[in-house]
């Protein structure tokens, strides 16, 4: 009976950081499309899931402190507990910058100075390697974990690449500062939620290997 609950408490675990990673990707998606839209109306929707997140991680902590205290779980269930505890607090992360960008269409008034398309073109990539963490989670793949953390670098080269134009851009015309200001901020959003990702991938990798590995 003890040993079904423990069970039971270690699914019960795994199903919550893996409802908290859906959370997050959807925060994350909703975010994004708001602030290329401009859609006022989407960000502030957004912004309201906040709170579910706070309630999902609260519960993940809950669980993991129950888990080490009572039950004194070994090996492969140690590392799963110690693992869930440090997605959720990645996961978290991923949100709050997400909130951060979710609150940006609310200071844009007439539209972009730019397209924003290399900008998408990185939230993309950051959402695959979401996904894709999340589903390396799931199936303990450590391979998949490594190949998604792989894909930091691209994202890393997109942001460079928009930061010198919107610098430039500004030294070209200081009237756009502001709205430039807050496209800087953006993909330093981005940039920061594909290295929780890896952080994420990492996580996964010491899951399935005991291994401590450094992916970004």
């Amino acid at each position: 009976m003890v040993r079904e609950r423990y069970l039971q408490q270690l699914d019960l675990l795994k199903k919550s950081v893996l409802s908290l990673g859906k959370m997050s990707e959807l925060i994350f998606r909703d975010s994004m499309e708001a602030v290329i839209d401009l859609n006022v109306e989407l960000a502030s929707e957004t912004l309201a899931h906040e709170s579910e997140v706070d309630k999902l991680e609260k519960g993940i902590e809950a669980s993991v402190f129950d888990l080490l205290a009572l039950q004194q779980p070994m090996a492969s269930d140690l590392r799963l507990v110690v693992s869930a505890l440090k997605i959720s607090a990645d996961l978290r992360r991923i949100v709050g910058l997400s909130i951060n960008i979710a609150k940006i269409p609310g200071k844009i008034e007439g539209g972009h100075i730019k397209p924003l398309i290399d900008t998408k073109r990185m939230a993309d990539i950051a959402a695959y390697m979401l996904e894709n963490s999340m589903k390396a989670f799931l199936t303990q793949d450590a391979g998949l974990a490594r190949a998604t953390a792989a894909r930091d670098e691209e994202v890393d080269k997109l942001f460079y690449s928009v930061w010198v134009e919107l610098i430039e851009m500004m030294a070209k015309d200081t009237s756009i500062i502001s709205k430039a200001t807050y496209l800087l901020f953006l993909i330093r959003y981005i940039e920061r939620i594909a290295d929780h990702c890896c952080n994420i991938c990492e996580s996964v990798v010491y899951l399935t290997t005991a291994e401590h590995v450094k992916l970004n």
